[in-house]
């Protein structure tokens, strides 16, 4: 995939001590499979695989059957990661296109011994093409749904952006399972949440990125564009610190209450006053490699409703394109700051030859959980909020976007 630089213009204030990562915003799988029509029969014949997903740390001990392992994939809904980035290894540099998840901490691409289909469609590691390639020895297995992803571990040199890494793990796959990555307009994954969900695969990327002192900051944070047109850039993921010109006001920060995932403490969903969920709190986890907003189904139902979206034969909802105006707000409560969205942030529009539709952001599934009820906060909210986590006092910051990014 040729990767196009993007640049700023609106924004043109630079950031001391900054890395800059160009995001590019591309079709989901699941749009893909609708524009051409094959979205329901994929639904049907794979459902189990995508939406079968794993939250291994959420699930109450005692439970054999839930009790997954380090090797079980935690957090990903490939089916709707839009955002992605350019990384490489090795020497010379090979080149990658990976989703930067915050929902995740393990980094991976696709090995060129990969005998599955969908590494046939990506770029393909060469161990034996780099001269600073190490081989680890270990092999490792990420559970997706009905089958698993396996590889083997290696160390190299890694680049992002004009940063270096020196001696990172990461994993080469030789299967990827499920249709889904067939689809996928990224090669890899890497991931940006704690190192207790990567302790089959090694030292994260940004601990690895600390420990060599590369940043003068332990933060990191994400601007996402809601522009679709093709030429306007997807945003910017940003190493080292937050960049004050694309933001305005201050800054909310939520302290992380479980070091794993970035997951917060919400106090409350609201309906534009009709009806409040969650109103004694939920916990919410932040996740740039999806575009919706999860929360448990009971709600979600209820929630459909009150927006007047219907349901599918697929599982998705529905909305009348042209009641948009008319819809209510929902607002996202965290630590007593208020997050208004509006339906032209929680609709999805996509079109179908010629003619629109409009889908709820909203998807509803149960994730157990032992301590409060269990949401995540996807592309949907994060599109309209900056996003900065701060490794070195554990927390989470939100703030009003400065819409000036563009081509």
């Amino acid at each position: 995939m040729r990767w196009t630089v993007l640049t700023l213009i609106c924004c043109t204030w630079t950031a001391h001590g900054l890395i800059r990562i160009p995001l590019r915003r591309m079709l989901s799988v699941r749009t893909q499979l609708r524009a051409s029509n094959r979205l329901e029969v994929f639904m049907r014949d794979h459902q189990p695989d995508v939406f079968n997903r794993r939250y291994a740390q959420c699930y109450p001990p005692g439970i054999p059957s839930l009790r997954l392992g380090k090797s079980s994939e935690r957090l990903y809904n490939f089916m709707d990661a839009q955002y992605y980035g350019l990384i490489s290894l090795g020497t010379p540099q090979q080149n990658f296109t990976v989703v930067f998840d915050t929902g995740s901490s393990d980094l991976w691409v696709p090995s060129s011994y990969c005998v599955s289909e969908a590494c046939g469609m990506h770029h393909k590691f060469k161990a034996f093409e780099s001269s600073t390639f190490n081989h680890d020895g270990r092999m490792f297995g990420i559970h997706y749904g009905k089958g698993h992803m396996l590889g083997i571990m290696g160390r190299e040199i890694l680049k992002i952006g004009p940063l270096t890494v020196q001696n990172q793990e990461f994993g080469e796959s030789v299967y990827e399972p499920g249709f889904v990555f067939v689809m996928a307009k990224f090669d890899g994954v890497l991931g940006l949440a704690y190192p207790s969900l990567a302790e089959e695969l090694g030292t994260p990327v940004f601990d690895s990125i600390m420990n060599q002192k590369s940043v003068d900051q332990p933060i990191f944070s994400f601007y996402l564009s809601k522009s679709k047109l093709p030429r306007d850039p997807g945003g910017e993921l940003l190493l080292g610190g937050m960049d004050e010109a694309l933001y305005s006001g201050p800054i909310n920060w939520n302290p992380v209450t479980l070091k794993g995932y970035w997951q917060i403490k919400m106090s409350s969903i609201q309906v534009q006053g009709a009806l409040t969920f969650c109103p004694h709190g939920c916990q919410a986890i932040i996740d740039t490699g999806t575009s919706l907003i999860i929360g448990p189904t009971r709600d979600i139902l209820a929630l459909q409703q009150l927006i007047g979206a219907t349901p599918t034969s697929i599982g998705e909802y529905l909305i009348d394109c042209a009641r948009l105006s008319s819809l209510p707000q929902v607002t996202i409560m965290l630590n007593g700051v208020e997050y208004v969205l509006t339906a032209e942030s929680y609709v999805r529009r996509e079109m179908m030859g010629d003619h629109e539709i409009c889908f709820s952001g909203f998807q509803a599934e149960d994730l157990p959980s032992s301590t409060d009820p269990l949401w995540i906060l996807g592309d949907v909210f994060l599109s309209d909020y900056y996003s900065i986590y701060d490794r070195g006092q554990d927390r989470v910051g939100f703030a009003k976007h400065d819409q000036c990014l563009s081509v």
